[in-house]
């Protein structure tokens, strides 16, 4: 009679929720060749095949698919033990642990976080700073418990969760004062060949402020594109160019890095959202993440 091997049912669940062998590897920090060997090793004891591959990405096959629902449960009544053990004297100890893409102004994910510090007997708090997409990989083996990020879950994502907007901001212009000086009067129109430090094309409303200058008909003259949001403020600070961020944190934004605002940009926002593998945000610490969310709109 065949046993069911945990550790295999483990290594299929992985795959089947991140979607590649590849990524599953860098999840479970194992050679990808090492878990196909252990997948085909797993089909053999069920005597079924678990995927197809189309393209690169491998789909669940009917077996596949409703193994993996049992697979589910089994592993959120793993979760439910875990639960069962966080009691009072074991609370602190655990971490509360946050992903956030390296394309989030650090000041946003800092107000939002912070009140995850004070909740009753709060956890370690563990942040991690990652490509969005491994990101939501590590979210979907519980590496994270969430995700802070511009956007929703991208349709495309075989991730399994749920996404919750915390909040929106309109967007507002900043450069270094002397830059500022020669842009604010008259603006939008003197953005028209004056130097501009231009997000990533992993932000969100990259595509939006893009359209923004064709309706305004002006043409910045991008001196630099950055995914990071920090780099890009350096920059500005030094006076390379100009740059967006929310009108949320325009104070942080001037205070912390010498910087004005130019002008705000009512027609383009910024938004953040909240990705769970729960439809509900029961933690006390998402909570609290969401109660500071509602009080910065």
């Amino acid at each position: 009679m065949t046993e069911l091997n945990f550790k295999h049912l483990r290594y299929f669940w992985t795959v089947a929720r991140v979607g590649t062998i590849a990524e599953a590897g860098r999840v479970l920090d194992l050679a990808p060749h090492s878990i196909s060997a252990q997948i085909a090793t797993f089909e053999a004891a069920l005597g079924v095949s678990l995927f197809r591959r189309v393209g690169r990405r491998l789909v669940l096959t009917e077996a596949g698919e409703r193994i993996l629902g049992h697979a589910e449960q089994i592993f959120a009544l793993g979760d439910q033990i875990l639960d069962l053990v966080r009691d009072d004297t074991l609370r602190r100890s655990l971490p509360f642990r946050i992903g956030f893409p390296d394309s989030m102004p650090k000041s946003v994910i800092h107000r939002l976080i912070e009140p995850a510090l004070h909740v009753e007997r709060p956890g370690r708090l563990v942040c991690r700073e990652a490509p969005l997409a491994e990101l939501l990989a590590e979210l979907a083996v519980h590496r994270l418990d969430l995700v802070i990020a511009d956007r929703p879950m991208p349709p495309e994502v075989s991730v399994r969760g749920y996404s919750t907007l915390l909040g929106e901001s309109t967007l507002t212009v900043f450069a270094a004062p002397a830059l500022a000086a020669r842009l604010a009067d008259g603006f939008p129109a003197t953005l028209d060949g004056a130097p501009f430090l231009l997000p990533g094309e992993d932000v969100a409303h990259r595509g939006a402020l893009l359209q923004w200058f064709e309706t305004q008909r002006v043409r910045p003259s991008i001196v630099a594109e950055f995914d990071d949001s920090a780099l890009m403020k350096a920059f500005a600070q030094s006076g390379t160019g100009a740059f967006v961020a929310p009108t949320t944190i325009a104070d942080t934004v001037c205070h912390q890095y010498g910087l004005e605002a130019v002008g705000e940009i009512a027609e383009v926002s910024s938004e953040v959202y909240a990705i769970t593998t729960e439809r509900r945000l029961s933690h006390p610490a998402m909570q609290a993440i969401r109660e500071r969310a509602g009080k910065m709109g």
